[in-house]
């Protein structure tokens, strides 16, 4: 399960999305959540899908890679899935005992479920084709004119690239405290929610062992390097903006009009 998350992991390969410049797939990748929750029918739900079926395709990273991130999410899935059809008021549809699934409930757990897989996927699909040094530059330049509102823009860009970095270290060290506690008899799927909760003490300290060491070991390296902040750092590779990255721009233009005139404005 743990191996499954994919978010904060980088999928080495050569494709024109991976060649884009971070703040492209940034903007992107805000534009595409955005539209997810301004559609408001199918159609506008269609032209989503396809937009990131292509995008998926052109960055060349298997489909079974990038859908095997949703299985740490079913249960959050399921979670907002049932909420939204059991408790949306509006016309019944099927009742049982105190139990009532309502028409704008279907359509309510349908909206949020394909918005909640569409989101995961096109998330994923930035970090998969992102390094972290890259990203990070990215969201310091987007970020950059908040500087005169006295923001950090380089430390924000630095803690989010790190926290990213961190996720798949993390996981790793997880599973691999896991195997070491099984192997010495330690259960962790059977009994109730409780005993599955207490279970999970015992993984939790030595991972929040681990995790602090490491926190350690890297503010040590930076200060070893003389790290200073963002003021007057120079790039090794400065963000330059090309004609496929203008391309790119355009594109997603067209996306962003077409999923919102037809996605919420345009009646069949």
């Amino acid at each position: 399960m743990l191996r499954d998350i994919t978010l904060g992991q980088y999928y080495q390969t050569d494709s024109v999305i991976h060649r884009l410049d971070p703040r492209v797939k940034l903007v992107a990748t805000i534009v595409f959540i955005i539209s997810l929750f301004l559609v408001d029918n199918f159609i506008g739900y269609l032209i989503a899908a396809v937009f990131l079926a292509c995008m998926i395709k052109i960055s060349k990273v298997p489909f079974r890679f990038m859908v095997k991130g949703m299985k740490s999410v079913v249960f959050l899935l399921l979670i907002a899935v049932v909420f939204n059809l059991f408790l949306t008021p509006g016309e019944p549809v099927i009742s049982f005992w105190k139990i009532t699934v309502t028409k704008e409930g279907l359509s309510m757990a349908f909206k949020m479920a394909v918005r909640l897989v569409f989101l995961i996927i096109g998330s994923s699909l930035m970090t998969l084709t992102t390094t972290p040094n890259n990203l990070t530059d990215g969201m310091e330049k987007l970020m950059a004119p908040l500087k005169r509102l006295h923001v950090p823009v380089h430390e924000v860009a630095m803690m989010m690239s790190i926290a990213l970095r961190f996720i798949p270290i993390l996981l790793e060290e997880t599973d691999k405290i896991m195997k070491a506690q099984i192997a010495r008899g330690a259960d962790f799927e059977s009994g109730n929610l409780i005993k599955k909760a207490k279970s999970m003490v015992p993984l939790l300290v030595p991972l929040f062992i681990s995790a602090f060491r490491r926190a350690n070991d890297l503010a040590m390296a930076m200060e070893a390097r003389c790290y200073r902040g963002g003021e007057h750092r120079t790039k090794m590779k400065p963000l330059v903006y090309h004609k496929r990255d203008g391309m790119a721009y355009g594109i997603l233009a067209v996306y962003a009009v077409m999923s919102v005139y037809f996605g919420r404005f345009f009646r069949i």
